[in-house]
Order: C-alpha cells, then sequence, then structure tokens
C-alpha cells in the first residue's frame, strides 16, 4: 500500500511560497482503487506526483508497502530517499500511466513493453524468454493479445492507454499511480480502462491512486477523495457498496 502522512508541498512564487499540498493524510490499500478529484488547480496532480516520488514534499512521510498481499513489500519512507535511490524505487515498485500514453511512434505494442522492462534490470536481458513471456501475458490481461505487433498510430486511443497501462505493471509494482486515464477518451471507452485498471488492480494486488475530474465512472473505485486548495476536504466509500450490490 502508499500512504501519505501529513504531507505538505509549497512552491515560490516571489517572495512567498505558495501552498499545493496542505497536511494531506490518506492511505491507498493492496487490491483497491483509491480515486482523488478536486476542480483544477487543487493539487491533485502535485499529489500524484509526490507519490511518485518526482516531488519531494516540505514536511511529512510517504511510505510505501506494508499490509497483506502480493503488494505487501518491504516499508519505504520515499520522501526521505535520495534522487537516485527514488528513481530506482520507481523503476522496481512503482507503476505510474501518465495522462497522455507516451509511447514512442518507432516501438510496437510489446516492444513498449518490453523496453521498460529491460530498463528495470531485473535479469531482464539475461531471461529475454521468460521477459518476452511476462510481457506477452500483460498485453493479454489488458485485451491487447491480438495487436502486439501495431505500432501506437495503429492503435485506437483506448488501446494505446492499455499498453500504458501493461507497460506501468511489467515490473509487478506494489503501488500504480494513475494521472487522468479517461481525459482524452468517450464514455464508453473510458468506462472501459476504468473497468480495467480496477481489475488489475484487484488481480494483482496493486495499490492503485487515480486521479480525476469523470465521476461518471465512480463505481469502479473502492475510496473517492475530494482536494480542495490543496486539503482533503471529504472521503468517501465510492464504489464497494455498488460493486456488492
Amino acid at each position: 500500500m502508499i500512504t501519505l502522512d501529513d504531507v505538505t508541498l509549497t512552491f515560490p512564487d516571489g517572495d512567498r511560497r505558495v501552498t499545493a499540498i496542505d497536511h494531506v493524510s490518506l492511505t491507498a490499500r493492496a487490491g483497491e482503487v483509491t480515486g482523488i478529484t478536486g476542480p483544477s488547480g487543487s493539487g491533485k496532480s502535485s499529489l500524484l506526483a509526490v507519490a511518485a516520488t518526482l516531488i519531494r514534499p516540505d514536511s511529512g512521510r510517504v511510505r510505501i508497502g506494508g499490509g497483506s498481499g502480493s503488494g505487501a513489500g518491504s516499508v519505504v519512507d520515499v520522501a526521505a530517499l535520495s534522487p537516485g535511490a527514488a528513481a530506482a524505487l520507481r523503476r522496481e515498485r512503482i507503476g505510474i500511466v501518465f495522462q497522455q500514453s507516451n509511447l514512442l511512434p518507432s516501438l510496437t505494442a510489446r516492444e513498449q513493453v518490453l523496453v521498460m522492462a529491460h530498463l528495470g534490470g531485473g535479469g531482464a536481458g539475461r531471461h529475454r524468454a521468460v521477459t518476452r513471456a511476462r510481457v506477452d501475458e500483460l498485453l493479454d490481461a489488458v485485451g491487447l493479445s491480438g495487436h502486439a505487433d501495431k505500432r501506437p498510430a495503429q492503435l485506437s486511443g483506448g488501446q494505446r492507454q492499455r499498453v500504458a497501462i501493461a507497460r506501468a505493471l511489467v515490473h509487478g509494482p506494489d503501488v500504480l499511480l494513475v494521472d487522468e486515464p479517461t481525459s482524452a477518451l468517450d464514455q464508453e471507452r473510458g468506462a472501459a480502462i476504468m473497468a480495467l485498471i480496477a481489475d488489475l488492480t484487484q488481480e494483482r494486488g496493486t495499490a492503485t491512486m487515480l486521479v480525476t475530474h469523470d465521476l461518471v465512472h465512480r463505481d469502479t473505485l473502492d475510496e473517492l477523495v475530494t482536494v480542495v486548495d490543496g486539503r482533503v476536504v471529504a472521503g468517501a466509500n465510492a464504489g464497494t457498496a455498488a460493486r456488492a450490490a
């Protein structure tokens, strides 16, 4: 799981500092999707960047690991890591899906995921057959087994997002961080992507934190928190009861 404990983040603005995150505490548990919503400029993206170790907070702790299940792992306070250690942690224990898929135009869907596997090390280069099998299993899990040899220009927007999700999961991360996955998709494709993220989160035991403006798909979330002016102002069980009904 991932826990943000009393996290504060400020940015310089002339002779003063602007608060982007104001004493935020929240937890995304293994096997669950925690949604983060709120108006533009409320601090959602900053919160995700802190969770991803891309920005170090002014104060507070960001802990990854613990809990139970396949995403348990050892507990690390990522806010205290050096830049090099934070980068290594991102490669090994954090999967990130950006708002845009950011695929390399010259690579096929399979190659997009293979590149990420090799960048992460862990013997991927020495065990190419095993790595390729893992990549193909992931592409099948995201519904792209018949599109593995296609390049981004040959894929729809929803299919490109599926490649990005497979790429983020190739290392079996403890934590999956997702930024506005439906923003460039129509409602039908957006619903499919949200359902896919929820299913993979549960199946693989990742702790997923997902930023979204689109509450049409809130029933796919286990928890939903609202951020306004850098503060968490509401939290609710968004989807568990709906899925159980």
